[in-house]
């Protein structure tokens, strides 16, 4: 099944912890601390996949997760760094974060890989913090904690030019016949439900990429059919390509079917001044040729004074029998040659480095009746006695600080706490003095 958009959750792998311990050999009766340090997180990457063009993977796993860090260990052995993990998508991705519907990035261009979140640095063993007053130090650094995002992602085919039409026009017929696509070919309407890609080979003049876009319906811009999923692949296109049944053959009026897709363009809010617009006048061989010959009623003079005008030239064509396509490719690589090689890629609006910035983790203070102690606890608070040595004058005074800058001393004042009172952080106790 062919999926436009995805929901998923990726999370990075979290640091390792740093490990406690101490040198236990024979003869050695004073050994030092040699706890090693915790391994960094798996990072996770996005990576364009040029034999992926569907996001139909990404409805039987909603998850990713990047592999965790391994814990450091004895005799100053490093943790395992945790596995990156990549996550191949189709070019032309675009990668939103969810919830706000800024873009992340896009998987277009040059950007064929992307980190998207970088593993929990591995916390520092207890053998980094042996000082000269403190030999023995029973503490480490925890690693870092995972990251997580929840992504919308949003496939937009990347091709030179779009083929739009109502459906059973024979935009099908004519990409099977000028390029290396295969779509199935019915006479059903919606007949396409996928954008399918072709490329077209012209000698001596180079190829192109050539989209069929899945048949419009008027109210597609207002979601009617598949009208998003469908509308969202020609924003990238250079070139749009009409193709109408010039013969009328489904009881179409060809120019009100031209009329009726640019202001469901124009709806969606794709700039048709910015694109260059070529009318195909299909199914021209089913037209009855006595209507050929009088000029009122020749349906392709009606077509040309309608869109010429407008600066649409137009082609007529058969894709059954191959009339009139040589022209009309031929027409549309010098239009191409003559504008910008540069494709629509959408900027970065959601900066993950200011996301996942620290800011104040809040703490809460408590009192235990039943032990008679205020209790402190927070994020930030057990992050701080993780690397701070509390066992020198140094390191307590940092804690001072620490407690004082950040609203610790303050909170616990207004719960009641008074000098000489006991308060407890993850483990250790103090003795509360103004």
């Amino acid at each position: 099944m062919f999926k436009d958009k995805a929901k998923i959750i990726v999370e990075s792998g979290k640091g390792g912890d740093g490990h406690v311990s101490f040198r236990r050999e024979k003869y050695v009766p004073a050994g030092g601390p040699d706890g090693g340090d915790g391994g960094d997180g798996g990072s996770v990457y996005l990576e364009v996949d040029e034999g992926l063009n569907t996001l139909s993977d990404f409805r039987h796993m909603r998850r990713y997760k990047a592999e965790n860090g391994e814990n450091g260990k004895k005799k100053r052995s490093a943790g395992r760094k945790g596995q990156d993990l990549i996550i191949k998508v189709p070019e032309g991705t675009v990668v939103r974060e969810l919830h706000s519907g800024k873009v992340i990035t896009d998987m277009s261009g040059s950007n064929r890989r992307f980190l998207l979140l970088k593993g929990g640095k591995g916390g520092n063993g207890n053998m980094h913090y042996a000082t000269s007053t403190m030999q023995a130090p029973r503490y480490a650094q925890p690693g870092q904690p995972e990251k997580t995002l929840e992504l919308l992602l949003e496939l937009k085919v990347i091709a030179d030019v779009g083929l739009v039409g109502f459906p059973n026009v024979g935009k099908s017929t004519l990409i099977s016949r000028v390029s290396n696509a295969r779509p199935k070919i019915a006479n059903y309407h919606f007949t396409t439900l996928t954008p399918i890609l072709g490329v077209v080979d012209l000698d001596d003049a180079g190829g192109f990429v050539m989209a069929d876009i899945p048949g419009l319906i008027e109210g597609a811009a207002d979601g009617a059919g598949l009208g998003h999923e469908f509308l969202q692949h020609i924003e990238r296109c250079k070139v749009l390509v009409h193709v109408v049944d010039a013969s009328g053959s489904e009881d179409r009026d060809p120019i009100e079917d031209i009329q009726a897709i640019n202001k469901e363009l124009e709806r969606y809010n794709v700039d048709l001044t910015k694109k260059r617009q070529i009318v195909a006048a299909n199914k021209v061989d089913l037209i009855d040729p006595e209507e050929l010959e009088d000029e009122e009623m020749n349906p392709l003079n009606q077509i040309r004074a309608y869109c010429e005008p407008l600066g649409m030239e137009v082609f007529p064509i058969s894709a059954a029998t191959g009339q009139g396509i040589r022209d009309l490719l031929y027409h549309i690589r010098e239009v191409l040659n003559e504008l910008p090689r540069d494709i629509l890629i959408y900027e970065q609006e959601f900066d993950l480095e200011e996301a996942f910035t620290e800011e104040d983790e809040p703490f809460t203070v408590t009192y235990n009746a039943k032990t008679g102690e205020y209790v402190v606890e927070g994020p930030k608070v057990e992050k701080m006695l993780g690397y701070t040595n509390l066992e020198t004058e140094r390191g307590f005074v940092f804690f001072q600080k620490f407690i004082m800058d950040n609203g610790i001393v303050a909170a616990l004042k207004k719960a009641g706490c008074r000098e000489g009172d006991t308060v407890r952080m993850y483990g250790h106790s103090f003795e509360f003095y103004e």
